[in-house]
């Protein structure tokens, strides 16, 4: 087995883990940082708002051997606006053109035929009015809105208020960014566009309930014991779902890639590119977030309250009073989440020989169920 797969499957089975939760501050500076440069990609060169937005006019040629840098110089000349020309698979062009009303679209297209050698009546003119994108926009804002509002509710009674404002929090965290992105890179905005954004909201919030499944089931009943703090018992539940979250998005990313990169880049399919662009930059924002932002802040909301401070005060000072006496602190109390009277398999160790360390270190696979052991101890 390589190393990644090995490393994998070591995650998987509850072996190895990273410390989430604890190194949450340094994952919220990164975020902030990714999220200050994308308000400020917007603030600073804006959206490329696409002719569906804008209004405009667009041309579509036949097969022809003018070049796009020629036909771009030539529709910016004729109209006096600024041109987006791309290269059709038939060996045509399409020239769009923004804020052009039917006389002067007109007036365009009569130029191009003479500039571009195509007669006129060869020349497709379509005319797009900006109320058109407006209602679009308009419509989106509106879905978007009905879907947030939805998702906190729904959260809250699966679940509770703090992780609906934790996954409401990361659904902000991913469209900031990916619209940043766009912002950045230059890539036009159009209804594809719109479409990839509220379909990223699924996938991001996929990944996320996953966790929190995994934590309300590892959670349960938590205050009865003192082996592990809630933070604790949240970054195993990252754990213990970190494969899975990273298989379901290298696999939902390749396809995407393959749209943006090889459809986009090397066939010049415009609408790909919109699309792909937005799906790919928010299923790899999606990943982060659930792992990185949105648990982690349903542990540092559920810190607050006074039971769960009690009872990280708790686990604290049992641990501090077996250290020092020398000793490992007396795991009896039963795992939150973990069936009573559940025995280890016959020749391994059990959980509650495992220093609280090694513990938080190595979370237990399929949402707390499972038994985890020391690295290099399994028989």
């Amino acid at each position: 087995m390589s190393r990644l797969g090995d490393l994998g499957a070591r995650l998987y089975r509850g072996e190895v883990g990273y410390d989430f939760v604890g190194k949450r501050k340094f994952w919220y500076a990164i975020s902030v940082l990714i999220t200050i440069a994308a308000i400020a990609g917007l603030a600073v060169r804006g959206l490329n708002m696409g002719i569906e937005f804008k209004g405009g006019a667009v041309f579509n040629t036949p097969k022809t051997s003018i070049s796009v840098a020629a036909a771009q110089d030539h529709a910016e000349e004729a109209s006096g606006h600024d041109a987006i020309v791309q290269k059709l698979g038939n060996g045509g062009l399409r020239i769009q053109v923004t804020e052009l009303n039917t006389a002067q679209a007109d007036k365009v297209q009569a130029q191009l035929s003479k500039d571009l050698n195509i007669p006129q009546e060869k020349i497709n003119a379509d005319l797009v009015g900006p109320s058109w994108g407006k209602q679009i926009a308009n419509k989106a804002w509106m879905g978007l809105g009905i879907f947030m509002i939805l998702v906190v509710i729904y959260l809250a009674i699966a679940f509770e208020w703090r992780m609906a404002v934790a996954a409401l929090i990361a659904l902000i965290h991913d469209l900031t960014i990916t619209v940043g992105v766009y912002a950045l890179v230059g890539f036009e905005v159009t209804p594809g566009t719109v479409i990839g954004l509220l379909t990223i909201l699924g996938y991001s919030l996929y990944d996320t309930v996953v966790v929190f499944d995994s934590l309300k089931e590892g959670s349960k009943d938590i205050t009865k014991q003192t082996r592990f703090t809630y933070s604790e018992v949240a970054n195993r539940s990252i754990n213990s779902t970190l494969v899975r979250s990273i298989n379901t998005t290298v696999v939902a990313l390749l396809p995407v890639a393959g749209l943006l990169f090889i459809g986009g880049g090397v066939l010049g399919a415009g609408m790909l590119n919109d699309i792909s662009l937005s799906l790919f930059v928010g299923l790899a924002a999606g990943a982060y977030s659930s792992i990185f932002i949105a648990t982690p802040l349903v542990a540092d909301l559920k810190e607050r309250e006074p039971s769960i401070r009690a009872l990280k005060k708790r686990v604290l000072a049992k641990r501090k009073a077996a250290a020092a006496k020398g000793e490992a602190p007396d795991f009896s109390d039963e795992n939150p989440g973990e069936p009573r009277g559940a025995e280890p398999e016959d020749g391994e160790p059990s959980e509650r020989d495992i220093p609280p360390a090694a513990a938080v270190a190595g979370p237990r696979s399929h949402g707390g169920r499972g038994r985890g052991r020391p690295s290099g101890k399994r028989r």
